[in-house]
């Protein structure tokens, strides 16, 4: 037979196989149904947030661009991202190292050996040289669909490791404005502290002036330094909190942790943001990486029951070499010293003490397991949509009536201090007046906090565009990316 012909006939062979295989044994898979009834609209949602969220770089909004290069740094920069990236990698790598085993395996061998035949009973010595030269392919039918079970499972592995990428990218971004924001609350906090505390100071050198003089008694002074020694206690922690968060900061952008002086804020900082609208309960299945990163999970389950099963039943093996064999080395390419051999085997597991069979039951129970976490994980979403839709309604209530009651509080300092002046009241009046509007101006502040944190909430719950910057595995992993710096925060 001839070389041309003999290549022929095993590519006929692994042909035929390739066509026999892949005749799947796992059940079909069908996305889970949620959890009830999905609503036509979410619980929480009014008439003025009707229509569909467009995805865009929602932190934009806030109008900083300080803010937007931190997001655009965070995501070039944080170390979390780039192991996550590196997962993606590696899942691709065993995603590839699966779908190999559904093809043939084409392997080279060369070998020489000399062998030394002593003599016996008067026969002479021997020395045997043999030179081998062959290409051997090996290939095992894919009857059942095994192989091609288990590359659906990697598929869908690396299908999750992406969408968790995105999902861990979502935390990120969200704790990067959080932190930003809880910052500069601070920092306002912190101004409005430093505001009161010289108001007291200024009380207090009043009145001692006042004591001085013999118009009042030693009472008051006591109490203008009680006030302003309170006052004055809470901003060694308003400082230790600001530190605390700009060294997060800083980790999150993969820079040593450091800390920095407070900014002046401006008063008049707070905007009134339109409305987010949320669009419908059932387009959230599509827009949260958690949920198709949940659902990529369950799809590898359902595939690898279909490989377990498969493991059960008879299992096909071609094999074939090709090649030269000679004692001459220049002779050893010449065809009239060829040779070839093909060979078929079948196996069948008949004992294993169960093992196969727990196997398989095993992979359902695996699945059962992802089902569950996948409806959690809908549940979950549905829940944080429909609460941070329900803060904002509330704390935007709570932020007005917070407002009414700073300007009620300044407004009740102006006239205790003009009584007082009178002599128609005492300073006890005058030192609580002005702690209860340095309480409203606090409570102000944190109340907005809130009211701008929940901004951010809602986009995460609602999964929107958070990855402008180029996020692929490649480009966070090169090597640009990670000796690279980025400007420094303010």
């Amino acid at each position: 037979m001839g070389l041309k012909l003999r290549i022929h006939v095993f590519g006929r062979l692994i042909c035929a196989a390739l066509i026999v295989g892949c005749v799947g044994m796992g059940p079909e898979y069908q996305r889970p149904e949620p959890v009830g009834t999905l609503p036509d609209s979410f619980e929480q949602v009014s008439a003025e947030t009707a229509g569909y969220l467009v995805d865009d770089a929602w932190w934009r909004e806030f109008n900083d661009p300080d803010l937007d290069r931190l997001v655009q740094d965070v995501l070039a920069y944080n170390w979390d991202l780039k192991q996550a990236a590196a997962r993606i990698l590696e899942a691709r790598a065993r995603f590839r190292e699966t779908r190999s085993d559904r093809y043939p395996e084409l392997g080279f061998n060369a070998s020489a050996d000399r062998r030394n035949l002593s003599g016996n009973q008067g026969s002479a010595e021997l020395d045997i040289t043999s030179y081998e030269l062959s290409l051997g392919v090996s290939y095992e039918v894919d009857l059942w669909g095994r192989f091609a079970s288990l590359t659906d499972a990697a598929r869908s592995d690396l299908l999750a490791e992406e969408e968790t990428r995105r999902t861990l990218a979502q935390s990120i971004v969200a704790e990067t404005v959080l932190l930003y924001l809880e910052i500069e609350s601070l920092e306002r906090r912190i101004q409005i502290a430093r505001q009161n505390i010289d108001s007291f100071r200024r009380s207090l050198e009043f009145v001692s002036t006042r004591y001085r003089r013999g118009l009042i008694s030693v009472l008051d002074v006591r109490q203008a330094r009680r006030v302003l020694a309170q006052a004055e206690a809470v901003l060694p922690e308003l400082e230790q909190l600001l530190g605390l968060r700009q060294q997060e900061l800083a980790v999150l952008l993969g820079r040593y942790p450091t800390t920095s002086d407070p900014r002046q804020q401006p008063e008049d900082y707070f905007q009134q943001m339109p409305p987010v609208p949320p669009g419908l309960p059932s387009e959230l299945l599509q827009r949260r990486p958690d949920i198709r990163a949940a659902e990529a999970r369950l799809q590898a389950a359902n595939r690898r029951i279909g490989a377990a099963k498969a493991a059960r039943f008879p299992s096909i093996f071609l094999t074939g070499d090709y090649g030269f064999s000679s004692d001459e080395l220049n002779r050893l390419v010449d065809l009239d010293f060829d040779f070839w051999s093909a060979t078929a085997g079948l196996t069948q597991p008949i004992f294993n003490a169960g093992r196969l069979k727990a196997n398989q039951r095993g992979a359902e129970a695996r699945y059962e397991q992802e089902a569950a976490v996948y409806a959690r994980t809908l549940l979950t979403a549905f829940s944080e949509v429909e609460a941070a839709l329900l803060t904002r309604r509330k704390q935007i209530e709570r932020r007005e009536r917070l407002y009414r009651f700073r300007e009620e509080a300044r407004a009740t300092g102006r006239v205790a201090a003009q009584r007082y002046i009178r002599g128609l009241t005492p300073y006890l009046d005058v030192l609580d007046a002005q702690r209860t509007r340095f309480e409203a101006e606090d409570q102000l502040v944190r109340v907005e906090l809130v009211v701008l944190s929940n901004r951010v909430q809602l986009y995460r719950a609602l999964g929107g565009n958070w990855a402008a910057p180029d996020m692929s595995p490649d480009a966070l992993l090169s090597d640009a990316q990670v000796t690279g710096k980025g400007e420094e925060s303010p």
